[in-house]
């Protein structure tokens, strides 16, 4: 902690910090002192002077400076922090002019000037301080960043292999590949910092399952850990059991108040669930915290949101891109915030920046197949619809998609849509949505007897949820229709009873066929009679069918955009 401490690696050495407050042992002290009395006895005491001055500089972003100053103290560590001043001077820089080309939103191009004569100054001190594990980590980002990835990749797994704790290497390294691949990886070190790397490449890979499993193994040895609570709260959340996550966020959050790192995601479970209330009080919270955090813009962005002020949210979704432009969440929500506000073309733009920066970012992907579904675009928005089945592949809410692009009037791809459809219904719709369309699906092919079937499920899902709506009327009126055609009146005549409880349009389809039915069984005399009583507006419940639960309910529309922030 100390070592990623003194360098200014801040992330990494709070990562180690944490992790060691969750140890249940307590040798830790010990270990600590004689680590740092041995660090301190390789630099004489004129060099520790100027290099703790230095960090000083290099603490307040004063990254120039730092180099400067640095530049007649020798030793691995002072070689390390006057390239990563340098390193980190490029990329300030290179921001600024990205802004002043393009604009936040804009398409400037900007490159760090810093990294070719970086690229050789790492390579020299490396021969000079042998393998430096500090000096292989930043050359491994530089070497990634001049688009060299294979060999960034070797200087990170070396580097790893001299210091496993530095968490930052890690981070560099799960960006680069899968976590069936790593895992398989011989090459990465056997060292307890590999099950919290493999854990959180599965949370990244949308392996959700294996990442529980991963960190409840964590736990046992890390009982008190944070990150494992947020990191297991982020997999039950991918895996949309949002009442577990909301409870593990807000055990988080009773143990640190003033949390802010994850709280971003939990405010969209609240969003979801619409708690307003819930909401609101997080986003004071927050902002009591830090309201220059892009965590923070992001949580009020939601909370103004979910009032219905889209402009609100998208000026706080661009504060949090003003304060980090690597933010992803503030772009796929900007996103979805323009779509609210009728604003394709900025919804495109913004879901684009999100995928280039993290093309494993499957809401963006999602996104930009809606905003072009609502722009009557089928053929695109099936393209990014199969984009985001193939990074979430048992979301039945995207192969609902995909078959609502198949059956667009402008492909008329009925068989292809039942594929999707039914990959829906066998992933757990839980909406509800699959069942319904398949139904129609296979009526406009003309196949009653599937689409009756289809129909019925659908109608036992609603009944055992004890909901109604548009399909509830769909339903009764096919199978009641397909019932009189098949001969089963008695039947036929049930579902008729049970449309009489619908509205005005359905009330008169619903009487129509039941003086069909009463013509067919030729009781003429009781339809006089059952007209009365329509008229009277009388009739008794109708016991329904027997019932089986069928995944939970989503309202009609369900086939229009979904604007939530999951």
């Amino acid at each position: 902690m100390l070592d990623l401490r003194d360098r200014g690696l801040h992330s990494a050495a709070k990562f180690a910090a944490e992790l060691l407050s969750a140890l249940p042992a307590t040798e830790v002290k010990t270990g600590r002192r004689k680590s740092r009395s041995a660090e301190h006895s390789k630099h004489s005491d004129e060099d520790e002077d100027a290099y703790q001055s230095a960090k000083c500089y290099f603490d307040l972003k004063e990254y120039k400076r730092c180099a400067h100053a640095l530049k007649k103290v020798g030793g691995p560590r002072a070689s390390f922090l006057r390239c990563y001043a340098t390193y980190l001077l490029g990329e300030a820089r290179k921001e600024e002019e990205r802004l002043e080309a393009g604009g936040l939103l804009g398409n400037g191009q900007a490159v760090n000037k810093e990294l070719t004569a970086l690229a050789s100054e790492l390579q020299e001190a490396t021969k000079q301080h042998l393998p430096d594990p500090f000096l292989l980590y930043l050359h491994g980002l530089v070497e990634i960043d001049r688009d060299n990835k294979a060999e960034g990749k070797e200087l990170l797994l070396a580097s790893l292999h001299a210091f496993p704790c530095n968490w930052a290497a890690w981070l560099a390294l799960a960006a680069l590949r899968g976590s069936a691949e790593l895992d398989a990886d011989a090459a990465l070190p056997r060292h307890w910092m590999r099950s919290f790397f493999l854990a959180h490449v599965c949370v990244e890979g949308q392996e959700n399952e294996e990442a529980l499993g991963r960190l409840s193994d964590l736990a046992a040895e890390f009982p008190d850990s944070d990150w494992i609570s947020a990191t297991a709260a982020m997999a039950q959340y991918n895996l949309r059991n949002f009442d577990e996550a909301q409870e593990l966020f807000e055990d988080l959050l009773e143990s640190d108040p003033h949390r802010i790192d994850g709280m971003d995601t939990y405010s969209n479970i609240l969003y979801v669930k619409e708690q307003f209330a819930a909401l609101s009080h997080l986003a004071h919270r927050v902002a009591a915290a830090d309201k220059y955090r892009p965590e923070t813009c992001c949580i009020v962005g939601n909370y103004y949101s979910l009032k219905g002020q889209h402009e609100k949210a998208v000026t706080y979704f661009r504060r949090a891109l003003k304060l980090s432009r690597q933010y992803l969440s503030a772009w796929t929500l900007m996103g979805h915030e323009y779509v609210e506000m009728k604003n394709p073309p900025a919804a495109i733009e913004a879901y684009r920046k999100a995928v280039d920066l993290n093309p494993k970012d499957y809401r963006a992907w999602y996104g930009l197949g809606q905003t072009y579904e609502l722009l009557h675009m089928p053929v695109y928005a099936l393209h990014y619809y199969q984009r985001a089945t193939q990074l979430r592949p048992h979301d039945a809410r995207f192969w609902c998609a995909m078959g609502q692009c198949y059956a667009h009037e402008q492909l008329n791809m009925d068989e292809a849509a039942i594929r999707c459809y039914q990959r829906a219904h066998d992933s757990d719709d839980r909406e509800g949505i699959a069942l319904h369309r398949l139904a129609q699906a296979h009526e406009r092919r003309g196949d009653a007897e599937q689409a009756a079937y289809y129909y019925e499920m659908n109608l036992q899902r609603m009944d055992a949820e004890q909901v109604a709506g548009s399909e509830a009327v769909d339903a009764l009126l096919f199978l009641a229709a397909h019932h009189k055609d098949r001969g089963t009146l008695a039947l036929a005549e049930d579902l008729c009873m049970r449309l009489l409880d619908y509205g005005a349009s359905s009330k008169e389809r619903a009487k129509a066929l039941l003086r069909e039915i009463r013509s067919m069984q030729g009781g003429l005399g009781v339809l006089g009679q059952v007209a009365g009583r329509m008229d009277m507006q009388d009739f008794g419940a109708v016991t329904p069918l027997p019932r089986n639960p069928e995944g939970d309910f989503m309202e009609p529309g369900s086939s229009d955009i979904e604007l939530s922030p999951g």
